[in-house]
């Protein structure tokens, strides 16, 4: 018959619902059972040739069981109803015993029983049956409210336990599959506006319940569950606002628990505190039982929303009216680290306490986290990628703006970013507009980053667990079974112990006081462990005490540590390094280092002060470098016109090359015009060897110069050596002389220099001496040092002067 349904069922976006009648009205004003059923119009008919109407435009004529005669009802009519009375759920029991086992497989048969005969009903006596039978809505309340959850305990119940509740789980859930379908059959539907109104106002469904379906049923019934909670929040709008109402309450259970917990959360309100309430309670001092009752509710209250927004998406906007993703972020920075260091610091006396609690928090993290990426996923990244490019600006304000208010809560960055990466999500971003805010993603990038800090980052890419595909055969596919729920429960806690937190991340080597301390954390829970068999665990996990724990609880350790004696010692490992390469200090590995050299150069070491005088006179002594000179010059003195080369020799000089170049008389033309000899242009001037490299008693060579320049020379050596500084005025005339004497033997000077002095001042110039100076102050740039740059430039670029 569910095949039916969804097969005749149109699509619900292609449903044209009217306004609903109860649309301006709030919740409050709905009566009891059938007080939204409308009065009946349109004609009467006989059952038997029923037309194609709606049901709630369907009348019927029967006769009155008193007074025999012909009636005319509705087809929804509470005297329809059959007289059946629903008996309430309960849990299947904790321990195997007997009597409580045949208890619960009776009521079961019941509840299952008379919910396979109601699914069997036709339509109009189904839905007679639902909105006027009350034991029937209490038996379905009571089984959302006290059916295990996926993420509860599950015992080793007893075969026939698990085979029931399977059965009766099936049952439950096709109930209300059935419940939320407003059209069975093209012969068999109900108005949509009017199934609004009915579902609305017998409180057939309310926000509650639809959370309870989600974390229920969502698991293995997705796609059904989703077009089922779609098509009610479609025919009757009035839920949203419903919903609107109910997120204060679930923003008041997360204050709720902050406040047992002894902690503050900013926007809670601001009431008196009570005088009983002064009292210093923390996670840590608090009785075991109250921390499990608070982990509990935490755990049911996160995987709750967490259900929903995967259920149905399009509660996100909603949820963000009411800032819920700084609230979350506010709580779980509060909350979480406080609840895991009392979970973990806290003694028990059965080490399954422990491990139900670590795997309690560790699932509730988990889905704050899958649940904060869904809010960001639908409110912000979503439209950006169905919008156009002028539509996203507002909703990449609205995910700058988000991060931007979650930034300072540094644990729940960590592990989100941890879980989904905030760097993609802003390069998605990036991609989609290309004025994007720079500077503002900058600064999240940057607060994500630094809120790593101290904390070895190991990104897991850890995805939500895949919804397994629906089956499209039959409804035996459509409900989960407890062998799949403990598995999916194990699978979910070892990946919920992989990204247990990257606050509690160690670093990848451990050692010293630090490596003691995790042997002690781990040895405070487990006192019957050797501490030996604990540091085998903990270099087996990367020093992460947490798995070491959880695994060894769970019995999950690799093959290689199952071999180990568990109650090992501890070997203490001796130092293979030796002291004396193990010390450190400013002289390591220097020439006088005894350690790490086997012979020193004792002629450089000095005892005492050094005598300067010695020393002097060594270095005057020492004629080492003057006879390795000798030899490299004796080869300059020889100079030969033409140098034959051999094949594959290379030229020693290709250029001639004079480094003291004088530029004073560049600017003139002097002897350009002369006829010079051959001779005079290619001589070259011989080499002289220097004098400290002379033998004793060799005469310095005869050179072949001019008898001016001999004579000078023999002058030189008459003069007395001890003047210190010369007189400038007999510098500058032996040198003008020189300049005269050169002057004439190039053929003479034609400047007359005393046309330049002229006469006396005052009495008049001739022309001669007027044109002189005249000359001089034109030509004056090219003489002495006023062309200094142009002639630098010139040997620069004849390669004279390295650049």
């Amino acid at each position: 018959m569910l095949g039916a349904w969804l097969d005749e069922t149109p699509p619900l976006s292609l449903v044209a619902a009217s306004p609903p009648r109860t649309s301006g009205r709030h919740r409050k004003s709905r009566g009891g059972p059938g007080s939204a059923v409308p009065a009946a119009r349109g004609r009467t008919e006989e059952v038997s040739t029923m037309p194609a109407l709606p049901l709630d435009e369907l009348q019927l004529t029967e006769k009155d069981p008193k007074t025999g005669k012909l009636r005319t009802l509705p087809a929804l009519h509470p005297e329809i109803k059959a007289d059946r009375s629903f008996v309430l759920y309960r849990p299947p029991p904790v321990v195997r015993d007997p009597a409580l086992v045949e208890e619960f497989l009776e009521r079961a048969k019941f509840i299952a029983d008379d919910l396979d005969w109601l699914l069997a009903l036709p339509h109009d006596k189904f839905w007679c049956q639902v909105i006027f039978d009350e034991t029937l809505q209490k038996c379905l309340d009571s089984y959302l409210s006290h059916a295990p959850r996926k993420f509860d305990v599950l015992l080793d119940c007893h075969p026939e336990v698990n085979d029931m509740q399977k059965r009766l789980h099936r049952s439950v859930f096709l109930t209300f599959l059935r419940m939320s379908t407003h059209k069975e059959s093209k012969d068999h539907f109900i108005t949509p506006s009017v199934f609004g109104e009915i579902i609305y106002n017998n409180f057939l469904f309310d926000i509650p319940k639809i959370l309870d379906l989600c974390v229920l049923f969502g698991k293995g019934n997705g796609p059904l569950l989703q077009k089922m909670i779609e098509n009610i929040f479609t025919q009757q709008p009035s839920y949203f606002g419903d919903l609107d109402e109910t997120l204060p309450t679930v923003l008041q259970v997360f204050n709720n628990i902050l406040r047992k917990c002894g902690l503050q959360c900013e926007g809670a309100s601001a009431e008196p505190q009570k005088l009983e309430e002064r009292i210093n309670v923390t996670p840590g001092n608090m009785p075991l039982q109250e921390l499990k009752d608070i982990v509990l509710y935490l755990c049911d209250t996160c995987t709750t929303l967490w259900a929903f927004l995967d259920v149905f998406p399009l509660a996100c906007q909603t949820f963000q009216k009411h800032e819920f993703c700084y609230r979350l972020a506010s709580f779980y920075e509060l909350a979480i680290p406080e609840l895991e260091s009392a979970i973990k610091k806290r003694h028990y006396e059965d080490n399954s306490v422990f491990a139900d609690l670590w795997r309690r928090i560790s699932h509730s993290r988990k889905k704050v986290m899958e649940a904060f990426h869904i809010l960001i996923n639908q409110v912000c990244l979503q439209p950006i990628l169905e919008s156009s490019c002028e539509n996203i600006q507002p909703f990449i304000e609205e995910f700058l703006q988000i991060f931007t208010s979650v930034l300072q809560e540094r644990r729940f960055l960590r592990d989100y970013d941890e879980l989904f990466p905030v760097e993609d999500d802003v390069s998605l971003l990036q991609q989609a507009s290309s004025t994007l805010d720079e500077t503002r993603t900058a600064y999240i990038l940057q607060a994500v980053e630094s809120a790593w800090e101290g904390v070895d980052r190991k990104k897991a890419q850890v995805t939500k667990d895949p919804t397994s595909p629906a089956a499209s055969n039959g409804a035996s596919a459509m409900v989960e079974s407890t062998a799949e729920d403990r598995e999916e429960l194990g699978a979910a806690y070892a990946s919920e112990d992989e990204c247990a937190g990257a606050a509690a991340a160690p670093l990848t080597k451990v050692s010293g006081v630090e490596l003691d301390s995790l042997i002690s954390q781990v040895k405070d829970l487990l006192p019957d462990l050797g501490e030996g068999f604990i540091l085998a665990c903990l270099e087996e996990y990367s020093y992460n005490a947490e798995q070491v724990i959880n695994n060894i609880l769970e019995d999950k350790l690799v093959p290689s540590l199952e071999k180990l004696d568990r109650t090992m010692r501890r070997q203490p490992k001796p130092d293979p390094t030796p002291l004396l390469n193990s010390r450190h200090n400013v002289f390591q590995n220097d020439e006088f280092d005894i350690s790490s050299r086997d012979s020193v150069d004792v002629s450089r070491i000095q005892k005492g002060k050094r005598r300067e005088k010695e020393t002097t006179r060594s270095l005057l002594n020492d004629k080492r470098l003057i006879a390795e000179q000798k030899e490299r010059y004796s080869q300059y003195s020889v100079v030969v016109e033409e140098v034959p080369v051999q094949p594959g020799e290379a030229q020693l000089y290709r250029e001639d090359y004079e480094d003291e170049y004088d530029d004073t008389y560049d600017g003139n033309q002097v002897g350009a015009n002369d006829a010079d000899s051959d001779d005079e242009l290619i001589s070259r001037r011989p080499f002289t060897t220097p004098q400290v490299l002379r033998p004793k008693g060799q005469e310095e060579g005869q050179e072949d110069e001019e008898e001016d320049e001999e004579e000078e020379e023999e002058a030189e050596k008459e003069r007395p050596k001890d003047h210190f500084v010369q007189d400038p005025a007999v510098l500058r005339e032996r040198a003008e002389a020189r300049r005269l004497a050169f002057l004439a033997r190039k053929g003479g000077h034609k400047h007359d220099s005393s046309a330049v002095v002229g006469n006396v001042k005052g009495h008049g110039q001739n022309r001669e001496t007027v044109q002189e100076r005249r000359k001089k102050e034109a030509n004056k740039s090219t003489r002495a040092n006023h062309n200094r740059r142009v002639m630098a430039d010139r040997k620069r670029n004849k390669g004279m002067i390295p650049s």
